[in-house]
């Protein structure tokens, strides 16, 4: 069991390898959720796992 119950977008990018564009993108796609707290944007950790989840696997990987 994880002790973080919620990600900053800051930490979030951090911990999952992403930007803040492409995190934004996710979030108002609906793939991701988020939720608000005052001015702060919120990534609950289930959600986030879940998110990471549900993404393709690489079946193929090519050199350039």
């Amino acid at each position: 069991m994880n002790d973080i119950a919620a990600f900053d977008i800051e930490t979030f990018c951090a911990r999952y390898g992403i930007g803040r564009s492409k995190t934004y993108l996710e979030i108002n796609a609906g793939r991701l959720k988020a939720v608000k707290v005052g001015r702060r944007v919120l990534i609950r950790y289930a959600d986030a796992e879940e998110w990471l989840a549900s993404l393709t696997p690489v079946t193929k990987t090519y050199a350039a």
